[in-house]
C-alpha cells in the first residue's frame, strides 16, 4: 500500500466518521443492571433507554439492549452485541406532526466504531391504525438477522380540557 492509497484510505474512513456521528438520534437514559464482571473496564450490561417518536408526538419507546464492557470499551474497540428488546406505549393524545414514511428511522445508535449500527424503523398498519416499531441491526457487510417489533393502537386520548384527540395512521397534522 502505497501513500496515497493510505491518505485516501484515512480520508474516507474520516468521512464515514463524520457522516455517522451527526446523525444518531439520542435517547435518554433510564438506567442499567450489570451482567458480567470484568477485572478491568466497565462490567458487561444491560440498558435501558427511552426516546420520543421525533414526528409523533404522545408516543415514547423504551430500549433494552446489551452492552459489551472490557478493556475494549475503556478505548472505544468494543463491538457490542445485537441484543435489543423494545416497547412503545401512547402516553398522551397522539399527534402526527409531519407525513410518515413506512420503513422511515426514527432511532439510530452506533454500536461500535464505525461497522455497526442499532436502529429503529415506522410502520403503519393502516388497516388496523396501529404504529409498528421494529428495532434490529446492521453492519457494513452483513446485519443481524435478531429483531424486535413494538405496536401501539392508536386510540382516541380525552385531554386535560376535553379535547377528543383521535390520529389516523399515515395521516399529518400539516
Amino acid at each position: 500500500m502505497n501513500a496515497a492509497t493510505t491518505g485516501r484510505t484515512a480520508a474516507a474512513l474520516a468521512m464515514v466518521l463524520l457522516a455517522t456521528t451527526g446523525a444518531e438520534l439520542r435517547a435518554e437514559t433510564i438506567g442499567s443492571v450489570d451482567t458480567t464482571f470484568r477485572m478491568v473496564g466497565a462490567n458487561d450490561s444491560i440498558e435501558i433507554e427511552a426516546f420520543d417518536d421525533p414526528k409523533i408526538e404522545g408516543v415514547t419507546c423504551h430500549l433494552s439492549r446489551a452492552v459489551t464492557g472490557g478493556v475494549g470499551k475503556l478505548i472505544g474497540t468494543s463491538v457490542d452485541t445485537s441484543d435489543a428488546s423494545i416497547a412503545c406505549r401512547q402516553i398522551g393524545p397522539i399527534r402526527i406532526t409531519e407525513p410518515l414514511e413506512d420503513g422511515e428511522k426514527v432511532f439510530s445508535e452506533r454500536r461500535s466504531i464505525v461497522f455497526k449500527t442499532l436502529q429503529v424503523v415506522r410502520f403503519c398498519d393502516r388497516k388496523r391504525n396501529t404504529l409498528v416499531y421494529l428495532v434490529y441491526s446492521t453492519k457494513v457487510i452483513e446485519g443481524s438477522p435478531k429483531n424486535a417489533i413494538s405496536t401501539v393502537p392508536m386510540m382516541p386520548w380525552q385531554t386535560g380540557d376535553g379535547e377528543r384527540v383521535e390520529a389516523q395512521c399515515g395521516s399529518g397534522d400539516d
